[in-house]
């Protein structure tokens, strides 16, 4: 029983490690791409392409690099979270891994067509127009959906089964909340989007926090006992709440 209990904590441990360094991965790459990427805006965005290829293939692959480590976080966070609520886990899976992964894959797919049509741009104009748009409503509008859903349930997770401090999963969930307003705003044509920082930063917190300390020891092993006693009681109670 020992022996059990010690592999299940080094796991726990590995798995709190990788989650936090994927959020580091996720968001690195990201700013990476920011930085790289050619303008995706105006009327000549093949011809800007086509002037900076390697930049836009390079800035897609850290994209796609970006969606795979956010992604993936839901999967190595599911075998903790399930013994808490495997409701809301599962739905993290869903939201954040499958959906949200699934509009980076389909929005870095648009850019790599773009950079096919920049070797013909006149001809191709009427495409890339309809390419271009689609991207800005994935990446501007659509992405957040799945995201805040997603990042909403893992939070709710975290602050109720107190794996990590309150005050950091309270920010997260406040961000959460601040983060919804910046794609709303863009509908409205209005740039909100500094309302996206307290979210990311409170991200790295968290990234750095579970590296260095990894989920509360005590509050894993007061769910393994309860558990024990009353297996199937504990999720049930969480889906009420």
């Amino acid at each position: 029983m020992s022996d059990k209990r010690t592999a299940r904590e080094i796991s726990d441990r590995k798995a709190a490690t990788v989650i936090g360094v994927l959020y580091i991965i996720g968001t690195l790459a990201g700013i990476a791409a920011a930085v790289v990427m050619p303008s995706m805006s105006g009327p000549d965005v093949l011809a800007n392409i086509a002037a900076h290829r390697t930049a836009a293939v390079a800035g897609t692959l850290l994209i796609l690099t970006m969606g795979f480590a956010l992604s993936a976080l839901s999967a190595v966070f599911y075998p903790v979270g399930r013994r808490y609520s495997e409701v809301l886990s599962m739905g993290y899976v869903i939201f954040r891994g499958a959906l949200e992964g699934m509009l980076y894959v389909v929005g870095a797919l648009i850019l790599l067509l773009l950079v096919a049509l920049s070797a013909t741009p006149s001809a191709a104009s009427p495409v890339a127009a309809a390419l271009q748009s689609a991207y800005g409503v994935i990446w501007d509008q659509l992405l957040a959906l799945p995201f805040l859903i997603g990042a909403s349930m893992f939070y709710w997770v975290l602050f109720r089964a107190r794996l990590v401090p309150g005050w950091i999963t309270v920010w997260g969930l406040v961000g959460a909340v601040l983060y919804l307003a910046a794609p709303l705003a863009r509908m409205a044509g209005l740039n909100l989007d500094i309302l996206m920082a307290p979210l990311a930063l409170q991200e790295m917190v968290l990234a750095v926090w579970l590296i260095v300390k990894g989920f509360s020891p005590d509050a894993l092993t007061s769910v393994d006992r309860q558990l024990q006693a009353a297996p199937r009681q504990l999720d049930a109670s969480w889906v009420v709440v």
